[in-house]
């Protein structure tokens, strides 16, 4: 009963939830959102939203570079904290200007905000390339 009151945590627990944070958020991001935008790139380009005016295009292009390329980069723990910025900017322009602050709209927005928040304010833990590099 003590250790589940007990605010202190072992290393490898904190590791193990750096990794199944990564795993999740960014496996999700990737399938449920970037391959989907992916797959459909000729058919959104033109009618994309374009909440910093830099085109449709462009901002579609921005959000896949964030939730294709820096999601498979936070699952393999490569780079992690500098593939979590993109994905952060992207669920912040998502939530706050694309849902327009609406909770119940921008849910999944907020969720994901969240969880790549943690992740560039943790790192990635042991579980990952950049520990194995040597960052």
């Amino acid at each position: 009963m003590k250790r589940l009151l007990s605010t202190s945590y072992q290393e490898w627990a904190f590791d193990t939830a750096m990794f199944l944070i990564r795993l999740c958020f960014g496996g999700m991001m990737l399938v449920n959102h970037g391959f989907q935008k992916l797959v459909k790139f000729s058919s959104l380009q033109y009618k994309f939203a374009d909440p910093l005016q830099v085109g449709t295009k462009n901002s579609l292009l921005l959000v896949l570079f964030a939730e294709v390329f820096c999601s498979i980069l936070l699952i393999a723990g490569l780079f992690t904290r500098l593939a979590a910025i993109p994905l952060v900017v992207a669920m912040v322009v998502a939530f706050f200007i694309a849902h327009n602050y609406d909770v119940k709209e921008g849910e999944n927005a907020a969720v994901f905000l969240t969880g790549f928040l943690a992740i560039l304010l943790c790192g990635p833990g042991r579980a990952s390339l950049d520990k194995m590099m040597g960052k």
